[in-house]
């Protein structure tokens, strides 16, 4: 499996060059951009193809591949929301995303599907997020780049068998899931949902909770928290998940350099579990 970084571990603003020095140096494989705001570092909604095949080679110079893209921009435009402009503007986002991926030879985007709320019911963020996915669907299938739906705390696709569903009644190979091995921790095992998703996983995001203080605070380092890592590691070789382990963590309030050594070796750790716990 390759390790993985998202560019979210480093403090905002730190510039890509950075972000690859401080990756390639900790030994990271890969790295996981982000589709910013315009104003954000490195790729944004208005980035050419060209600016994004100059942002691939600058990778490469360091190293390192580039896997998928994520993004936090359909938190402000989900695809689940009640006024179809809301809606028009996310599916535009990941249409943004599956374009810079395949200027950039990358085979997943991160998708967050939508979000229940008080004014968007369950019902409805499950019908509308299915018909703006659909809908993207054809341009996934055009450009050959694969949609991850991400397990996120947005109230919604809370069991595995649900998002198994929500998948497959998508009809398409290019719609699976972007696990998150932390997130699922509050309300599952991530162990069990990688069993169940077993081939609809495209690509993981490794994070850590500590289930005690059950909150956004709750996010902590890499083997610190209350993920069982060797049951999750077994469940990744069951499925033959051989891809990208992405950590998607904070970052430290200084030393970034330090924080992406710690995480590298960390995911060492994991990715070596089985073979130790078999001496």
């Amino acid at each position: 499996m390759l390790k993985g970084v998202n560019q979210w571990c480093y403090p905002e603003g730190t510039p890509l060059e950075k972000v690859f020095e401080y990756s390639r140096d900790a030994g990271f494989d890969a790295v996981e951009l982000n589709l910013n705001p315009n104003n954000g570092v490195g790729l944004t909604m208005t980035t050419s193809e060209a600016e994004a095949q100059a942002i691939l080679e600058l990778a490469t110079s360091y190293q390192l591949q580039l896997r998928s893209i994520s993004t936090g921009l359909l938190w402000q435009s989900p695809l689940s929301d009640e006024n179809k402009t809301v809606r028009d503007q996310g599916r535009h986002v990941v249409e943004k995303q599956i374009q810079l991926a395949h200027a950039m030879g990358m085979d997943t985007v991160l998708v967050v599907p939508g979000a229940v709320s008080a004014k968007t019911s369950y019902e409805n963020c499950y019908r509308r997020s299915q018909e703006e996915l659909a809908k993207l669907v054809p341009v996934a299938e055009k450009y050959q780049v694969q949609i991850g739906i991400e397990n996120v705390w947005n109230k919604f696709l809370l069991s595995p068998l649900e998002m198994a569903r929500f998948i497959d009644e998508l009809d398409s190979e290019y719609i699976g899931a972007y696990f998150d091995v932390g997130n699922v921790l509050q309300f599952g095992y991530p162990e069990q949902w990688i069993r169940t998703l077993g081939q609809r996983i495209k690509k993981i995001h490794v994070k850590d909770f500590n289930t005690a203080v059950g909150n956004i605070t709750g996010f902590v380092p890499l083997l610190v928290g209350d993920v069982n890592w060797l049951e999750v590691r077994k469940a990744l070789a069951e499925i033959g998940y051989e891809d990208t382990l992405t950590a998607e963590l904070s970052p430290y309030a200084v030393g970034p350099r330090s924080a992406a050594e710690d995480t590298a070796r960390h995911m060492e750790t994991i990715i070596h579990l089985e073979t130790k716990t078999t001496v």
